[in-house]
């Protein structure tokens, strides 16, 4: 590979055709299943796939292949087939649905209006994960741009991701064998820790989703009239949430949430820790810039990739502050979310945190924890010396840098899936979501100079792949 050619062609591709691509992209609101249930009758899903597949099908790839594949009920899945020079086969995947607007966007920016600054492109989708076919497809073109021969490449964009991607299970099925045996996946939809070098993600969290329901009384009585005789829904709700979460540290209590961390990540993110000094937290939006935390850079990377983890997702019940009047409320709900350790058996974790809230309700009140859903996590298999040479020759060439290892906060159920279905596979996870990206909050953005990298880096390993 001429490495100067392959960053002049993929630059070029992002510069003249992903970046325009992108902005179109980023103004349609494709929210996934989960936060828009009519997502069908809206037709935004329909026309953020009917895009892709437009794009897709104006590359020059040899013998390329387009499908949109469609189940009645079921977000559509864009499969692309490209033949190689070897009946191996390297599966990539990405995801085209969206998470909801959220509020606090800066006033120049807004989820559904691309603006491009400072070398970012800020708008819902783009990072999280609308540059994922782009990338793939540019990848194999810069490979066949140079008569430089590759594997069989299969690319899966689902629209369901973001919803836990219960669609995506249905279509695998129907492919069957046309999937083949992957012995490489690439994964272009996790994180990166700085946007200066090549990060592979080791491995991924699992999510259990629910609600916690406290019910006190029928109706809303007057506040004055009934406080000091019954008890308030959300007062019973601090103290069931006491008996799950630490309120000193956010420490979880019930021990089936926990795993053992293997020496491996432990040594990984002792790496990571290093390289990315105080940026660990810094790169969050924080309101007291002044403050430290009391644990280590180490430790707060196990407690976000490793550890079990409690967010306050939502609640109903509540009115408005503008329609809160002296009422006792009769019951509150919150939405709980939880990060599980990678190895964590999620049906395990649920009934262990169903119990626990569920034991001994508090007098006089109902409650209920219902479980949405359970979600297990990802550890990558051992990385064969053929990709731990190829990762680190691509991120000095096309970086500068030597290429990183660390485990993700976040999940990607698909990789789950695919670690079962196909154990013997090699995985490339990887992503642009680095500091301040902020993908499903507000000003969510993509670093352009990364992505062109991140392509170029992923041309190297589908190369060395072939040749392996």
């Amino acid at each position: 590979m001429d490495n100067q050619k392959t960053a002049q062609f993929v630059n070029s591709q992002w510069d003249d055709s992903i970046i325009p691509e992108l902005c179109e992209y980023i103004k349609v609101p494709n929210k996934s299943p989960i936060f828009d249930p009519d997502w069908e009758e809206h037709g935004f899903m329909e026309q953020a796939v009917s895009m892709f597949e437009g794009w897709c099908r104006k590359q020059p790839i040899e013998g390329m292949q387009i499908e949109v594949l469609r189940i009645e009920g079921r977000t559509p899945l864009l499969f692309i087939d490209v033949p190689g020079a070897s009946d191996d086969v390297v599966l990539l995947y990405g995801h085209y649905d969206k998470q909801p607007e959220f509020k606090g966007w800066d006033e120049d920016l807004s989820p559904w209006e691309p603006v491009l600054k400072e070398g970012k492109l800020y708008g819902r989708g783009g990072a999280d994960d609308g540059y994922a076919v782009f990338g793939s497809l540019t990848a194999i073109r810069a490979l066949q741009e140079q008569n430089i021969p590759h594997a069989r490449c299969v690319i899966l964009i689902e629209g369901c991701e973001e919803s836990g991607s219960f669609d995506l299970p249905h279509y695998i099925d129907m492919l069957g064998d046309r999937l083949g045996r992957p012995s490489l996946v690439v994964c272009l939809d996790a994180e990166c820790g700085n946007y200066e070098q090549l990060w592979c993600t080791t491995s991924l969290r699992g999510n259990l989703v629910g609600t916690l329901e406290v019910d006190v009384l029928r109706e809303g009585v007057h506040s004055g009239a009934a406080s000091g005789i019954v008890p308030s829904s959300f007062r019973i709700l601090r103290k069931l949430l006491s008996r799950i979460e630490a309120e000193s540290d956010g420490r979880i209590l019930p021990t089936e949430l926990y795993a053992d961390i293997p020496e491996q990540r432990l040594q990984q993110a002792e790496k990571a820790a290093d390289v990315l000094g105080d940026s660990v937290y810094r790169k969050f939006p924080w309101v007291d810039t002044d403050s430290q935390p009391a644990d280590s850079m180490l430790e707060l990377m196990l407690n976000n990739t490793w550890r079990p983890t409690l967010s306050i997702t939502g609640a109903d019940g509540l009115p408005s502050i503008g329609n809160a009047g002296n009422v006792l409320l009769p019951g509150t709900i919150l939405k709980l979310s939880f990060r599980l350790p990678p190895t964590t058996n999620p049906d395990d974790a649920a009934q262990a945190v169903k119990t626990v809230l569920e034991h001994e309700a508090p007098a006089f009140a109902s409650v209920r924890f219902n479980i949405e859903s359970a979600m297990a996590g990802w550890n990558a298999p051992a990385v064969a010396s053929w990709l731990e040479v190829s990762m680190q020759a691509a991120s000095e060439a096309f970086f500068g840098k030597p290429s990183m290892y660390m485990g993700t906060g976040g999940s990607i159920p698909f990789m789950g899936m695919l670690g079962e279905k196909f154990p013997d596979a090699q995985f490339l996870v990887t992503g642009l979501l680095g500091p301040n990206s902020n993908a499903h909050g507000p000003n969510e953005f993509l670093h352009i100079q990364t992505g062109k990298h991140l392509t170029s880096c992923v041309a190297r390993v589908l190369m060395d792949h072939h040749v392996r």
